[in-house]
């Protein structure tokens, strides 16, 4: 069992059933009486989210997980192929599972899968991503000053927002976290 104060972004639980990952977090602490957790969370079989608020105290039951380290393969616009690097078995994970992580995703990047028993779940991303500029605006010389930005469109399909000397053909690296512009790589 797992303490609702520990229901930190990433946690895993299972609750009425169904298995949940944290997305987001507070804890509110009024001036008398218990504090309230409040949590958003999404079902990793359905996709859906659930927002549920919890009284300080409360506990619900620790998903036991276990995590291989994966290929990406392909995917064919609603099922993502993931294989395992050391069995060799493909999983299939519907694209309403893995959300926005799906727009980070190349073919033969390395990830790790999380498991419930036999079943494949949810996708651990690395922390950044490289991807190529396919469509960049051209920048207006002049207004450097500020740190201006603009919007992007990488090879994977995503927007993102990046300095203005960045041009159509450069690669980025990307933090897979936030989404945001780290460094340009060539």
């Amino acid at each position: 069992m797992i303490d609702v104060n520990d229901l930190r972004k990433g946690v895993t639980f299972e609750l009425d059933g169904n298995l949940y990952k944290v997305l987001e977090y507070s804890h509110h602490k009024p001036g008398r009486g218990n504090a309230t957790i409040r949590i958003k969370a999404r079902n990793l079989r359905t996709g859906a989210t659930l927002e549920k608020t919890f009284t300080s105290g409360d506990r619900v039951p620790e998903a036991r997980l276990e995590y291989h380290n994966a290929q990406y393969l392909y995917n064919d616009g609603e099922i993502y192929y993931f294989m395992d690097t050391e069995t060799f078995e493909q999983y299939p994970i519907r694209a309403e599972i893995l959300g926005d992580s799906a727009g980070y995703l190349k073919e033969e990047m390395p990830v790790k899968l999380t498991f419930y028993g036999s079943e494949a779940l949810d996708v651990e991303l690395p922390t950044t991503v490289d991807l190529k500029v396919t469509y960049a605006e051209i920048a207006v010389r002049g207004d450097t000053a500020t740190g201006v930005t603009k919007t992007v469109t990488v090879e994977t399909g995503i927007q993102v927002q990046v300095p203005n000397f960045v041009e159509e053909g450069d690669i980025i690296r990307v933090d897979t976290r936030t989404g945001t512009y780290v460094t340009r790589v060539q």
